[in-house]
């Protein structure tokens, strides 16, 4: 299952509510070099966590929370596992929607913890439609440095996803 794809089975496993998003995320890293083959080493989707969480800060989180045991079986033939500081540099974002760039929440976007992160490159499925917020997560990972690349042939099946549970007459 491509990483993209796997996301998608993240989305899908979201609980739909009318006023958000059903997003998943992927993060995966290619070790030890960029050219190795790519591990998947965190999951997420939207309100996975407790409160009014994100795929993407959810991937983090979890991907933080990681021991080195954990670690060491992702990369069973690697003599020295990374560490999460090692891993952050290297890590692809995969996710069904554009990291959020606005939370009427108040809590901090998705955009700025990828940044604050520091990863290296994020393909997304779909752009954020206007439903709820005016996106531009995709600009500030750009603004950051950070690639970002939007993977064609998935939009419908992110935006379909994405909006599971809401009323799009209503939109």
């Amino acid at each position: 299952m491509s990483p993209m794809n796997r996301a998608l089975a993240e989305a899908n496993s979201c609980e739909p509510t009318p006023t958000a998003f059903c997003v998943g995320c992927v993060l995966a890293v290619s070790w030890p070099t960029p050219a190795d083959e790519s591990t998947i080493v965190s999951t997420g989707y939207s309100r996975e966590l407790p409160g009014n969480t994100h795929a993407e800060a959810n991937a983090l989180v979890k991907l933080r929370s990681l021991t080195a045991a954990q670690i060491r079986t992702l990369f069973p033939t690697s003599s020295t596992p990374p560490e999460i500081d090692d891993i952050l540099p290297r890590l692809d974002v995969y996710t069904t929607m554009e990291p959020c760039s606005v939370r009427t929440s108040g809590l901090a976007p998705c955009a700025d913890a990828l940044i604050a992160a520091g990863v290296r490159r994020c393909f997304i499925g779909v752009q954020e439609p206007p439903d709820f917020v005016k996106c531009e997560g995709a600009q500030k990972l750009k603004d950051a440095g950070i690639e970002v690349i939007y993977l064609e042939g998935f939009e419908e099946e992110c935006l379909e996803a994405a909006r599971r549970g809401h009323d799009i007459n209503a939109l």
